[in-house]
């Protein structure tokens, strides 16, 4: 059988806030100024970290260093991918700061290797639109110098949230076993596998059982119908989601399948959702199916009586 591949695209914003330590540093770099913070040996590490490396201690003394340092190793990038500093090729160096006892990483704006050399004297170049990032160095330079900037009054909050922007794009080629189970999907079945006759069910199946390594090619059509077994009420609103909350993501237990998996479970109050609760799937018209679980919208309460504790306690 000819096994499935499609190109993938992970996006989302990774946010946390960001604590009095990283704050400060990050801060700093929106007003032309590099922290590093005091460790218990005397080191000034920069960047700053809010734990020492040393006692796990937390840190609070933070210490302005120079923007100009030493070059302590470098890497040549010949060839540029999308996001990085420059479209052309540059360096990546450790840079040690003046005043500091430790090495950052940042791009080197050099155009060939020869320009390059450890130890070389390079300084700070700072975006013209700081926002609170360390983009807000838009690359060391070669150069003795710290580089002239007019002063600024920075009237804005401190920085105390960090959002990153995450993108990654892979190509994604199935197994065998995963493969039948994706085509099962777009013509609306249920393909667990199992190693053996008799033996447990996966669902999805897997390539190997992961007991023994021998492969899941006992594969089977599973019923839309199963038993919640665990369950969570999701009341935190969260960016990209979908549903208002409350609601329900359950561990739902194929009838006739080993393993639970997630999904939602929507038709009813989120307070009714209770362990052994027999569910349906709903599925998405048949005109929006693909090669995707998705293609289920969601389970609901199916009204049958729910399933004793004993038949799914192995199963949680």
């Amino acid at each position: 059988m000819e096994v499935l591949s499609a190109p993938l695209r992970v996006q989302f914003d990774y946010t946390r806030s960001v604590g009095p330590v990283i704050g400060a540093f990050l801060t700093g770099l929106r007003e032309r100024r590099i922290l590093g913070v005091r460790g218990s040996d005397g080191r000034i590490l920069v960047p700053a970290q809010e734990y020492d490396p040393i006692t796990s201690a937390p840190l609070a003394e933070l210490v302005q260093v120079e923007p100009t340092g030493t070059v302590k190793s470098w890497t040549w990038v010949a060839e540029t991918l999308p996001g990085q500093p420059f479209d052309r090729p540059f360096a990546w160096a450790l840079v040690q700061l003046d005043g500091a006892d430790t090495a950052m990483l940042h791009a080197l704006d050099v155009t060939d290797p020869s320009q390059v050399s450890t130890g070389m004297r390079v300084r700070v170049r700072w975006a013209e639109e700081r926002t609170g990032t360390i983009q807000d160095i838009a690359c060391f330079e070669p150069g003795e110098a710290a580089e002239a900037v007019a002063p600024t009054e920075d009237t804005a909050e401190p920085v105390t949230i960090l959002t990153t922007p995450v993108d990654m794009s892979y190509k994604h080629t199935a197994s065998p076993q995963e493969s039948a189970y994706l085509r099962g999907l777009a013509e609306g079945k249920l393909i667990g596998g199992r190693s053996e006759a008799g033996g447990r069910v996966y669902f999805p199946p897997r390539g190997a059982n992961p007991t023994d390594g021998t492969p899941t090619d006992d594969l089977v059509e599973l019923p839309d119908k199963g038993t919640v077994t665990t369950f969570c009420i999701v009341n935190v609103p969260f960016l990209g989601q979908r549903i208002k909350p409350p609601y329900v993501a359950a561990y739902v237990l194929l009838d006739g399948a080993d393993i639970p998996f997630l999904h939602l479970v929507l038709g009813c109050e989120a307070s009714e959702v209770r362990m052994g609760m027999r569910v349906e799937a709903v599925w998405k018209p048949r005109g929006e199916w693909g090669h995707a679980l998705a293609n289920i919208d969601h389970f609901r309460p199916s009204g049958e009586p729910d399933a004793p504790y004993e038949s799914y306690q192995h199963h949680l």
